[in-house]
């Protein structure tokens, strides 16, 4: 009986809990809709960077122009995203795949 009551008391906290952390962040639905456009300008003018002749500008607009590249690469890496696993997660997930198959 103390079974069925404990099964039944973790069972409502699982249904309660879940609900409360699937809520949406506010803050994360304010980023902005026009990240690929934004990143199709920033890899056309990687592009444009490319295609300069160094040879014929001066030092400072080579520095100016590194300086721009490295900027527009953290852009596009902060607005690349991507899903990232810890090692713990990805342990877990392989003894669930072994126990379960």
């Amino acid at each position: 009986m103390k079974n069925n009551k404990m099964c039944v008391l973790v069972a409502l906290m699982l249904i309660f809990s879940v609900p409360a952390t699937a809520l949406p962040n506010e803050k994360s639905n304010k980023k902005p809709v026009t990240t690929e456009t934004n990143s199709a300008v920033l890899i056309e003018r990687l592009e444009d960077i490319k295609a300069v002749d160094k040879h014929s500008i001066t030092t400072t607009e080579k520095k100016e122009l590194r300086k721009e590249v490295k900027s527009i690469k953290k852009q596009l890496k902060k607005n690349g995203g991507g899903v990232y696993l810890s090692a713990g997660a990805v342990i877990l997930i392989v003894l669930l795949l072994i126990i379960l198959l």
